[in-house]
């Protein structure tokens, strides 16, 4: 089978169109045509819907659209392993939860940026749902969520039980129940956020429902909004044991059930390891010790 017509192929069934794909390509668009019957010929089977708006995957056209994403997955780990000199270098992409980032990795990430100055090291932060999708599409190399993580596809490093606290306005009385939160607006990451779901979860065993959510996408905002008495947040202790320090907020003890809570580092069990990533995850779990002991 031509590798050439599966490509073409790919790009017709992401764009939509053999034209935006004859562009994307810089080919022509008579040969991307051309390929397409080729390999609709060798198939003897239609993969497309032609129509005005352009084209679309017939059943079988889905059915072959898996196969190729996973023949070029593969094309790529060949290259991978065959290039692959066992020094640590090239891109390694990271995906963390913002609070994680923002107090649990500056050490380590900069210990490993010095050691092995080669590896492109790229940090993305999200939510755990968007981060364990990301290591699930291969747009990862590995990903700190909350856990618990049950995936056929993944394996995971525990790196530390954080403990949540509920934090509000340096001026807020010490709480008794959580009822007097009841009219409160709850300030949270979008949704994926397991610190959110964990939150809602015991709002909801409670009894309790918020005056009104409202989503933030960084740290620092949920923080300077709880400063400012605009709501409450549900957060990990250590990443707010400076500010409370700082008298800026006020933290709260929740129940056990809902307040401790996993943090993992996950990657994927078929996937290649390069390693760069072998590197990162020997040096997490050789520092994992001390560093649980930095961060408790």
């Amino acid at each position: 089978m031509d590798l050439q017509a599966l490509r073409f192929f790919q790009a017709v069934a992401e764009l939509g169109s053999i034209s935006r794909a004859a562009r994307e390509l810089n080919y022509a668009q008579s040969n991307l045509t051309a390929k397409i019957q080729q390999l609709e010929t060798e198939l003897q089977t239609t993969l497309f819907y032609r129509h005005n708006r352009g084209t679309s995957l017939t059943d079988k056209g889905k059915v072959l659209l898996s196969y190729t994403d996973e023949i070029f997955k593969l094309l790529d780990e060949v290259r991978n392993v065959i290039n692959d000199d066992q020094t640590p270098k090239g891109p390694l992409v990271i995906g963390s939860m913002e609070t994680t980032a923002a107090v649990r990795l500056p050490i380590l990430l900069s210990k490993f940026h010095r050691e092995y100055p080669a590896v492109d090291l790229t940090l993305k932060t999200g939510p755990t749902e968007q981060n364990v999708q990301g290591v699930l599409q291969y747009e990862l190399d590995g990903a700190f969520v909350a856990g618990p993580i049950e995936h056929p596809d993944l394996t995971h490093k525990t790196v530390i039980e954080e403990e949540l606290v509920l934090v509000t306005d340096s001026f807020h009385q010490p709480l008794s129940s959580i009822k007097e939160i009841q009219n409160r607006t709850i300030l949270v990451f979008r949704n994926g956020c397991s610190y959110r779901a964990r939150f809602e979860e015991w709002l909801h065993h409670e009894g309790v429902i918020p005056e009104k959510i409202m989503e933030f996408g960084t740290l620092d905002g949920i923080i300077g909004c709880v400063s400012a008495g605009l709501g409450i947040s549900l957060l990990p202790r250590s990443v707010v044991d400076k500010h409370v320090k700082d008298d800026l907020i006020i933290q709260h003890s929740i129940p056990n059930q809902f307040g401790k809570v996993k943090t993992l580092f996950i990657y994927r069990k078929d996937k290649y390891m390069s390693t760069s990533l072998r590197e990162f995850i020997e040096m997490l779990s050789n520092e994992m010790a001390l560093v649980n002991n930095a961060w408790s």
